[in-house]
């Protein structure tokens, strides 16, 4: 699905697995899962986003990260883009019959003419844009022997490369209705982007 840029709906697939026991104050930390984005100013940014949406279904900031209930691991990624082309428009048959007084196949001398080379192809209007897709995958894993707990997955085709508008509102997507029924894939709709 496309989302194309601040006044459109953001809109995402998002699949989760979950096997998490219910919300009581468990205390989190948040990881990279790709060691490129660990202890980045972005990553950071990121990892207070997903703290304040799982401190809102009742998990807690870990004081220290080593004594944590749950390890929550965070990769995203904005791929290099597919370029799409699009045409918009008619292309009439070089010899077609005008409207006449004498009706819609009137005289000869009503018809018209088309030259693909003096109005160009067919009056289409020829485009090309690119399409990138915005990934955000978390999982979470219990501190203490490592069990998996949660995978999720969350995927957006924009017109936009911009991270900065993508993971929050991946961030945003992931979290509705949080954790989800394991092994489903829903199609999340956030509203347009506030300015």
């Amino acid at each position: 699905m496309l989302t194309a840029g601040c006044a459109e709906r953001f809109k995402a697939d998002v699949a989760r697995f979950q096997q998490l026991p219910p919300a009581q104050g468990q205390s989190f930390t948040i990881v990279a899962d790709d060691p490129r984005l660990a202890g980045g100013l972005e990553f950071n940014q990121y990892a207070s986003l997903i703290a304040h949406k799982l401190g809102g279904v009742g998990y807690i900031p870990a004081e220290n990260p080593a004594r944590a209930d749950l390890v929550v691991r965070m990769r995203y990624e904005v791929d290099n883009g597919r370029e799409r082309v699009r045409t918009t428009g008619f292309a009439p048959d070089p010899f077609y019959r005008g409207y006449g007084r004498y009706g819609y196949w009137g005289h000869p001398y009503h018809w018209g003419f088309y030259d693909p080379f003096m109005f160009g192809a067919g009056y289409r209007d020829v485009e090309s844009y690119t399409v990138y897709t915005g990934t955000l995958e978390l999982k979470i894993d219990r501190a203490n022997g490592g069990a998996r707990l949660f995978e999720g997955k969350a995927e957006s085709q924009s017109l936009s490369n911009k991270l900065t508008y993508l993971v929050p509102n991946l961030i945003d997507a992931m979290f509705v209705n949080f954790p989800g029924k394991s092994g489903e894939t829903v199609k999340i709709t956030l509203g347009p982007e506030k300015k």
